[in-house]
């Protein structure tokens, strides 16, 4: 496939992790994209993997609006254009007992996670209307449904509730607005944590954590024009965890059989 041929994104916290796979599949189905990070040198190593392609690194730190007015410049220099602004950049930056959390750490999850991601939309939107194009915003299952994290889970669901606001006051000027909620993925961030993933594999249905590249896949299909009328929505990529509450044994029964 070749959905994004002769069109421009720009993914946050890509150097890594969802991020890169993200860079990876739009590169690979004919796409350019600007490879941001936090950290400019992490963010050249990533983009100079796609040797001979239209590939731009960039420092971007999405609690500065100096920083993500910078980032588009360059992304427009460069390429003339934007049509895709993947919205990446977060995390779980609070680890205290929710009862515990300071007013400063909350301001610290929600500038990151929130805000940081409505900086980059405020100043990508001005573009994404002149292509038509849209944006897609990395949220978490734990923004729909309890899983702990209580500072992250709400950044997590005010960016669903932003996307739906902004695809709703800009779906008459061709700009779409949707979000993947990924649960438990495999990244360099479980690192630290050895054996983890493979006890909270347990949880889903489907016998495994994800990868970054079935996230990627879901960006792709609500990036591309594949998505064309679709807006405002929330795709869950989580292994079946949502569907309610599983024991530790998940083997099928022994028995299959059709009939209540």
């Amino acid at each position: 496939m070749r959905r994004f041929e002769g069109k421009v994104a720009i993914i946050t916290a890509a150097a890594q992790g969802i991020g890169q796979a993200v860079a990876r599949r739009i590169v690979a189905e004919g796409g350019a994209v600007v490879v941001t990070d936090l950290l400019r040198d992490a963010a050249v190593v990533a983009a100079s993997e796609f040797s001979g392609r239209d590939a731009l690194a960039v420092k971007l730190d999405v609690t500065s609006r100096a920083d993500v007015d910078a980032a588009i410049d360059a992304t427009l220099e460069r390429f003339g254009r934007l049509d895709l602004l993947v919205n990446n950049a977060g995390g779980c930056i609070v680890d205290s007992m929710p009862e515990e959390t300071s007013t400063e750490d909350w301001h610290r999850q929600l500038d990151l996670t929130l805000v940081g991601a409505a900086r980059c939309i405020q100043a990508a939107v001005p573009h994404l209307v002149k292509t038509r194009g849209n944006v897609v915003t990395i949220s978490s299952v734990n923004a729909v449904a309890a899983f702990g994290n209580i500072e992250y889970a709400a950044a997590k669901a005010g960016q669903i509730a932003m996307s739906q606001n902004y695809a709703a006051r800009y779906g008459r000027l061709g700009v779409r607005f949707n979000v993947v909620a990924p649960g438990t993925v495999r990244t360099p961030n479980w690192d630290s944590q050895p054996g983890a993933l493979e006890s909270l594999a347990a949880m889903y249905p489907l016998g495994r954590v994800g990868e970054p590249e079935d996230i990627a896949a879901a960006v792709a299909f609500l990036g591309s024009d594949d998505a064309a009328w679709i807006t405002g929505h929330t795709l869950p990529v989580e292994g079946g965890v949502l569907t309610g509450p599983h024991p530790i044994d998940l083997s099928p029964p022994d028995t299959l059989h059709n009939g209540a």
